[in-house]
């Protein structure tokens, strides 16, 4: 007689328990498909980062959802979103997709920028992948210089700095 009441409370908690699911998978942005790759702080470390050797690039996507035809990164921004993506998310986001495509052999037609209250579907489009490859190629360039010029005069921006081990001309001494 307690049997049926416990199969109804059962069937019950298990379809509570799929909806939620479902509504913190709709809240953080990412895309229908199965879940393969996570790199965010809640989730167990990555073993391996995504790596390209023709360009040097080596990233991190914060998930990575398989399609079935194609894998598409997703990017989670903690803040609210502006009115369009920054360009540097988008950016970040493209380097993403070409990492994608050398890692999993296909090309991803778009990627996800997820912010607190909205999310992005970014079109990785040739125009975009001809863009990162030749930022990535300045920056590459950049990097290789011997000469550095610093551009401040604000010691505290040095703190930071990338070029801070390297540079003869640091703000803090």
């Amino acid at each position: 007689m307690l049997l049926p009441y416990l199969a109804i409370t059962f069937v019950c908690f298990a379809l509570t328990l799929f909806w939620l699911v479902a509504r913190q998978k709709r809240r953080s942005g990412i895309p229908a498909g199965r879940l393969i790759y996570t790199d965010t702080s809640r989730w167990s470390k990555v073993e391996k980062p995504l790596y390209n050797p023709e360009y040097q690039l080596t990233g991190k996507p914060d998930y990575l959802v398989d399609q079935g035809d194609q894998v598409v990164p997703v990017e989670v921004k903690s803040r609210r979103a502006p009115q369009a993506p920054f360009d540097s998310h988008i950016y970040q986001l493209a380097a993403y997709c070409l990492l994608v495509e050398h890692t999993f052999g296909s090309r991803p037609a778009q990627g996800y920028i997820h912010y607190s209250n909205r999310t992005f579907a970014i079109d990785y489009t040739p125009t975009l992948e001809a863009t990162i490859k030749k930022t990535i190629q300045e920056m590459q360039a950049v990097s290789t210089r011997t000469q550095l010029n610093r551009s401040h005069e604000n010691s505290g921006s040095c703190l930071h700095c990338g070029y801070r081990s390297v540079c003869d001309q640091s703000l803090r001494k």
